[in-house]
């Protein structure tokens, strides 16, 4: 049963590459990095129940895999090229694997990554993906390079994940009108959008940059840590959708936007002389980009409150041992 599960995994996510010399299929894989390249790789480990909701369906887990370590590549600056597998599962189930490979499968093929290899395994349902993208050399993004009068940017709309976490834990009832927000704020969680356009885009523009996974202030608080700096956001600056807004109050879309994880948007300090070509390079590629602060000295992220007012900001996102 397990190499007829690793054969429907091969079939379903068969995506032809010139680089791979030897994949799925063999003890390991024989793949081939190009002449002037950096390798750069990345894992993450998707937990049922703790990355995403027990009964999630499993072409959105099958996306959402892949898409977490595809935005650790975007935070770099890379080019997906490669990924390896290691699916663990209660029962040999054909019909989780038909949809997870599908869902794998819908993510990686307009990026042309090729699944290479990994392993199955029976037990509780835990996916790991690893991923391996291409930078040119000395132009991989860090967390390490912000510089005091930095301008601090990010992509696309904040807290929409985990406001669909918390719609999914707090199901209206009846024919709300409100179904249709709900349902989009979900989506946000289910299949979060890599931003790999973008982050090739910054290569050579930012001086810092980081994926929102864990919440915004944890991810930014990464960056005081590793640049020796400090931030100052403002509140009223950062981007949220319409449906966070409609859905929720001020207080929770706030919330949500601060310490919400799973956004899995790109936040990054460009030089001031730099805000106008960021903005209108991540424009031509259909990505929404907001300043919301700066980098000032100091060690720790503060946010500025609509009346002027430093917020208290306790919770500072997901950490799993907390």
């Amino acid at each position: 049963m397990e190499f007829r599960l690793i054969e429907r995994i091969r079939e379903l996510t068969a995506q032809p590459r010139d680089d791979v010399r030897i994949g799925i299929g063999d003890d390991a894989a024989v793949l081939a990095v190009p002449p002037g390249q950096e390798l750069v790789v990345a894992i993450d480990t998707l937990v049922d129940g703790v990355h995403f909701p027990r009964g999630t369906a499993p072409v959105d887990i099958g996306w959402k895999a892949l898409a977490v370590n595809l935005s650790d590549l975007a935070a770099m600056g890379a080019t997906p090229a490669w990924a390896l597998l290691a699916l663990t599962l209660p029962d040999a189930d054909p019909i989780f694997v038909d949809g997870f490979a599908e869902g794998f499968s819908r993510l990686a093929q307009p990026h042309r990554l090729a699944l290479v290899g990994g392993d199955t395994t029976r037990g509780p349902l835990s996916i790991s993906v690893a991923v391996h993208g291409f930078v040119p050399p000395g132009q991989a993004l860090t967390r390490a390079g912000a510089r005091v009068g930095d301008l601090v940017l990010v992509t696309g709309t904040l807290g929409d994940a985990a406001a669909g976490l918390h719609a999914l834990q707090n199901p209206l009832h009846g024919d709300d009108p409100r179904a249709s927000l709900r349902d989009f704020l979900i989506a946000r969680l289910n299949r979060p959008t890599p931003r790999l356009a973008a982050g090739a885009a910054l290569r050579g523009q930012a001086n810092a940059c980081i994926d929102i996974s864990d919440g915004l202030l944890a991810d930014l608080g990464h960056i005081c840590t590793a640049s020796g700096v400090g931030v100052e956001i403002e509140a009223a600056l950062l981007p949220r959708s319409s449906a966070l807004l409609d859905l929720y109050d001020e207080t929770s879309a706030l919330h949500f936007a601060l310490s919400g994880g799973d956004d899995y948007e790109l936040c990054f300090s460009v030089p001031a002389q730099r805000l106008a070509e960021v903005q209108s390079d991540l424009s031509r590629l259909g990505c929404g980009v907001t300043k919301i602060g700066r980098v000032v000295e100091g060690d720790s992220v503060r946010v500025r409150g609509t009346d002027n007012a430093w917020l208290a900001t306790d919770h500072r996102g997901w950490e799993h041992f907390a």
